[in-house]
């Protein structure tokens, strides 16, 4: 749906987007994330035509952006993170006019079934000049979906929205999503990418650094997982049978619970557990404590990337 080949932009000597292979398959909800001044926003800017690229080349729904771009445009919706609204004109006068404009049809049905999906349907005729910011980025959301996209282009979609906000548009997202809608997020609220998005893309000073699956990430990118394991009775002997393994990297101990450092190269849960048994203990549950997006996140963007050599290998 998504597919850029060595894009590069350039100001004057230097580049804000670096070689950039992206990849994203049809029906992902996809994450694009970097730290301020990355290339995000030039990279979108370049995906929706806005900014034509010093090189390189950009398919959108399997079609080459410069030759088909008015026909491609009309197939993609976009958010973006502010809202630049007709603040005179009442929200579902908004719609309506965008609604003409996308040649929508049955548009009443549709502008109410949008207002109320993102929780706007009671201030219809309110002007859009009296809209908090969230509501702002709500209605701009209602926008995009009225012409029924394919591909929707989503930058930083739940900025200035409250918690209830935020899961509405979450719940939004991934209601889009079922129905075959392909989703392209760039945001910086890390938790909710790691919600919504299977496969991410991390991107700094213009430069792709990971493309891979969150499951992956955590493997490239983390030696180690920590176990934690309640036990209904712990015993020094557990301990000492425990530590005898090379695998486990440390090990802690508060009351009944265990917390054990252990390579990430495969699945230790099977010994442990039967060693525990073995000294007289009983499991009372595992849970495995992985890496998160934003702990990887910062493990890339640190610069600390030797790890994703054959990642790098892949993307190139």
């Amino acid at each position: 749906m998504i597919r850029t080949e060595n894009l590069t932009k350039e100001y004057d000597g230097f580049k804000a987007v670096d070689n950039l292979n992206l990849d994203v398959k049809e029906g992902e909800i996809y994450g694009f994330l970097g730290p301020n001044g990355a290339g995000k926003t030039t990279t979108i800017l370049m995906l929706l035509g806005i900014l034509r690229p010093t090189r390189g080349r950009i398919y959108l729904l399997e079609e080459e952006l410069t030759k088909n771009f008015l026909s491609l445009k009309r197939r993609i919706g976009v958010v973006s993170e502010k809202q630049y609204l007709y603040k005179e004109m009442a929200a579902g006068e908004y719609l309506d006019f965008f609604a003409d404009l996308y040649g929508v049809k049955d548009k009443k049905k549709k502008i109410d079934q949008l207002l109320k999906s993102v929780g706007l349907l009671e201030v219809k005729n309110r002007k859009l000049g009296a809209f908090s910011r969230g509501m702002q980025q709500k209605i701009g959301f209602a926008r995009a979906l009225l012409p029924d996209p394919e591909l929707l282009l989503l930058d930083e979609p739940v900025s200035g929205l409250d918690p209830t906000g935020i899961k509405q548009i979450r719940n939004l997202i991934e209601k889009e999503n079922k129905k075959g809608r392909t989703i392209f997020i760039s945001s910086h609220l890390l938790s909710e990418v790691e919600k919504l998005c299977r496969e991410v893309a991390i991107i700094n000073e213009g430069k792709l650094l990971a493309e891979d699956t969150m499951e992956n990430l955590r493997g490239k990118l983390s030696k180690t997982v920590e176990l934690e394991i309640e036990l209904s009775q712990a015993k020094e002997e557990i301990t000492k049978a425990l530590s005898s393994f090379d695998f486990i990297q440390g090990i802690k101990q508060r009351e009944n619970l265990l917390t054990l450092r252990v390579k990430s190269d495969q699945d230790y849960r099977a010994p442990i557990s039967e060693t525990i048994s073995r000294q007289g203990g009983i499991v009372l549950g595992i849970k495995v404590k992985e890496m998160s997006l934003e702990e990887a996140f910062i493990t890339i963007t640190q610069k600390n990337i030797s790890l994703l050599a054959p990642l790098e290998e892949v993307t190139e």
